[in-house]
């Protein structure tokens, strides 16, 4: 038997009110980290998403966009949330609103 193990004598237990400040440096850790991961990921990301939204309800007849399949086009016609869209001289396709992807910027 080893000796040295079982006389070693235990940790006394924390004084009442120790505890708490483990207890708060741990609660600020969490607070500061999600602040952190708010702010860095997913403000920005709304940010984009909003002016992604704006960018597409402000469409008008001529805009070029990008579908979400990769679709490239000219706005044609806008009708209850569909596009005419003019992919080539002669072909047009209907698209739903939400499936733009972006607005291109054309000069």
């Amino acid at each position: 038997m080893n000796l040295p193990v079982l006389t070693t004598p235990l940790p006394l237990p924390a004084a009442p009110g120790e505890g708490t400040s483990g207890l708060l440096r741990l609660l600020l850790q969490v607070t500061a980290f999600l602040a952190i991961f708010y702010f860095l990921l997913i403000r920005p990301n709304q940010k984009r998403e909003k002016a992604r939204r704006q960018s597409i309800e402000a469409l008008k007849p001529g805009d070029e966009i990008v579908t979400n399949g990769g679709i490239i086009g000219s706005v044609v016609h806008i009708d209850d949330g569909r596009l005419t869209v003019r992919t080539g001289d002669s072909t047009r396709i209907t698209v739903d609103q939400a499936r733009v992807a972006a607005v291109l910027d054309v000069k």
